[in-house]
């Protein structure tokens, strides 16, 4: 997988979350706790921006109408079939970087 650049470290400090285009893809990057998490921005149940919504202990809910996904994995809260997808985070330098397929 290639890794892109999409964003500087100082760009999504603890707590805070960043929409950013990848690739050819809408990426929501979260950082929780100083962990970085990457999943696909837009929620699979009716496009929200998963970007925007609140995270509470490495869940996001989904801004539109409450849908939540496991910052780890993807995998909605609910029922694991569905998924957000997620990809793999680094950091190089100031450089963080996703792994896209």
């Amino acid at each position: 997988m290639p890794a892109v650049r999409v964003a500087a470290l100082s760009e999504i400090p603890p707590g805070t979350a960043r929409e950013v285009v990848a690739g050819g893809r809408i990426l929501a990057i979260f950082n929780v706790a100083g962990t970085l998490r990457a999943v696909d921005g837009i929620c699979p149940h009716a496009g929200g921006p998963l970007a925007e919504g609140q995270v509470t202990d490495g869940i996001v809910t989904c801004p539109w109408h409450g849908w939540q996904y496991d910052l780890a994995t993807g995998t909605n809260c609910v029922n694991p079939a569905i998924s957000a997808g997620c990809h793999t985070v680094r950091v190089e330098g100031e450089d963080v970087l996703v792994d896209l397929p």
